[in-house]
């Protein structure tokens, strides 16, 4: 999707802080606090601000990275960047893969909110016993995704013109959630009844971070890094509107939980039997309901379908830019990456992304709460190339011009790999399975494109990805054989598993900078994609038609 072609002049500050707040304030306030404080009870809080904290690093290294080299999609380019064609199809595919999952979700959260309307067919949406969509509902799901992504379909121009419109309706519905919840009673014995502060154990806070949602809320950074490109000055926008859009986030995020946690009627808690029994369709909504603010109710079914939408603008947007630098590299078909030469719009890639996200639906979508974990551990998989990128760039290309630096990068860099191998365990098997196979079924399609382009010497150019394949692979072993708290089979004591996963992490995280270093002086990189501009001495970066033909 070219977004030049929608604003010539680019992005302004304001309007990519605005599209990192919509996308943050997507479903994951409509349903992360509820989800949360089933998991891990009061303590729900304190995952909301480690996940804060790691995405937090996450977007530095990609700040960094992004403002050096400001490419729309970007975060699909930057395994290329650094380490080759081959690593930069099989990361670039994950952060598609990430990216393109959370057109489809949207749509369910709005139509497992509709059930808590008073018409008699709303009922008919979820399951009373599993909490899951009914056919009816899958086919509701399906017609809402199918019309959001037509609204993107035809005019970017239009869909950017609203966005900070509905990004600030987004932001007053939680506000105003928050005050009449509190308002209406605030029950502190909650906090510390049924089960203390922590009811299910420390263990339950981490898997929190990456199966309830909160990953999934704070990832709007993305949105900034992917579309920060057309900023109208990216390496000082793209930073700020990271800061800004994920510290105002944790504050709403907080103040959601909190009223959440305090609000539940201490006789509600009590007759489900601890927090682990408050399961609600549509969490806020039907807590509204149950203390009677009618016109929160109101507010909230309708904030279902502002939130949603708001965030697919730029979900839609940002999927498409992945599909076209996939294609850009000579991995996907040429024909994804056209733009539509007055709307703007890159219709071939949003067609494949239509239908992924069918796909997903139908198979795999029959909740938010079964969704957003597998959701969250792709992403956190699309996370993994940030500061590899930033390690290696800084070994090769000392002389590129980096408008943002990361503080302390040596130290930073693999502590926050580190911290990704960690939420990546604590996503739970099997989900740390799925994704790893997901995500590794790009390595078999690289070789079979590269074989019929004539590349004989396929060990050459997989050289600098194989740390990949061993780390998704070593990780989803231990996380089979980890503890029972993460899903896994017991074999490893708690504790250990942990040690281990963060040991494997940081020897890989060495292991992949030299890779990419090893790269650039065998050749595997071609030409800068910036290239008026001082890049280094040590060789250059991946210009997008360029990246298969000079292999």
């Amino acid at each position: 999707m070219d977004m030049s072609a929608a604003n010539r002049k680019g992005l302004s500050l304001f309007a990519l802080i605005m599209i990192g707040i919509g996308s943050i304030f997507g479903s994951g306030w409509l349903f992360g606090a509820g989800t949360a404080a089933q998991v891990a009870g009061p303590a729900a809080l304190v995952a909301w601000v480690i996940g804060a904290v790691f995405i937090g690093m996450i977007a530095m290294t990609y700040a960094e990275v992004g403002a050096a080299y400001p490419i729309p999609g970007g975060m699909a380019r930057y395994g290329a960047l650094s380490h080759g064609p081959v690593l930069g199809f099989i990361t670039g595919w994950a952060v598609w893969i990430a990216v393109a999952s959370l057109i489809p979700i949207e749509s369910i959260a709005a139509t497992q909110y509709m059930s808590s309307w008073s018409f008699g067919w709303a009922g008919d949406l979820v399951d009373a016993g599993s909490h899951e969509l009914t056919a009816f509902g899958m086919a509701v799901a399906l017609a809402l995704t199918v019309l959001l992504w037509l609204s993107c379909y035809w005019s970017v121009q239009l869909l950017a013109k609203i966005n900070a419109g509905l990004t600030l309706v987004k932001f007053a519905i939680p506000v105003l959630a928050v005050i009449a919840l509190v308002a209406s009673g605030f029950h502190t014995e909650n906090f510390s009844a049924h089960g203390g502060f922590a009811p299910n154990g420390w263990t339950a806070v981490l898997t929190a971070v990456t199966t309830s949602g909160v990953v999934f809320a704070f990832n709007g950074f993305q949105a900034v890094v992917n579309l920060g490109g057309a900023a109208r000055n990216p390496g000082r926008a793209i930073p700020i509107a990271l800061v800004g859009s994920l510290s105002l986030g944790l504050v709403i995020y907080l103040a959601l939980q909190t009223a959440f946690l305090g609000s539940v009627p201490p006789e509600h808690l009590t007759q489900a039997g601890g927090w682990a029994g408050v399961n609600f369709n549509s969490p806020f909504a039907e807590l509204a309901k149950l203390l009677m603010i009618h016109w929160v109710v109101v507010m909230l079914q309708f904030g279902a379908f502002i939130s949603p939408a708001g965030s697919n603008i730029a979900n839609v947007a940002s999927a498409a830019y992945m599909v076209q630098n996939l294609s850009e590299t000579g991995f996907f078909p040429k024909r994804l990456k056209e733009t539509h030469p007055v709307y703007g719009t890159a219709r071939p890639a949003m067609w494949m992304n239509l239908g992924f996200s069918v796909l997903l639906l139908v198979t795999v979508g029959h909740s938010w709460k079964t969704l957003a974990p597998v959701i969250s551990a792709a992403m956190v998989i699309s996370y993994l190339i940030g500061p590899v990128a930033v390690g290696v760039l800084r070994r090769t290309r000392p002389g590129l011009p980096r408008p943002f630096r990361l503080p302390a990068a040596k130290v930073l860099c693999p502590l926050t790999f580190v911290f990704a191998a960690c939420a990546l365990y604590w996503s739970q098997w099997p989900n740390t399975g799925i994704v790893t196979a997901l995500t590794l079924l790009a390595a078999p399609i690289a070789a079979l494109v590269l074989s019929r382009k004539g590349e004989r010497d396929l060990l050459r150019q997989f050289a600098p990805a194989w740390w990949i394949v061993f780390f998704l692979g070593a990780l989803s072993l231990l996380s089979l054989l980890g503890s029972t708290d993460f899903g896994g089979r017991g074999v490893l004591p708690g504790g250990v598993d942990i040690a281990l996963v963060a040991a494997m992490a940081l020897v890989t995280y060495f292991w992949a900078v030299r890779a990419g270093v090893r790269a650039h002086r065998a050749g595997l990189i071609g030409p800068d994609p910036l290239p008026d501009r001082t890049a280094g001495p040590a060789g250059g970066s991946t210009t997008p038609e360029r990246e298969l033909s000079h292999v």
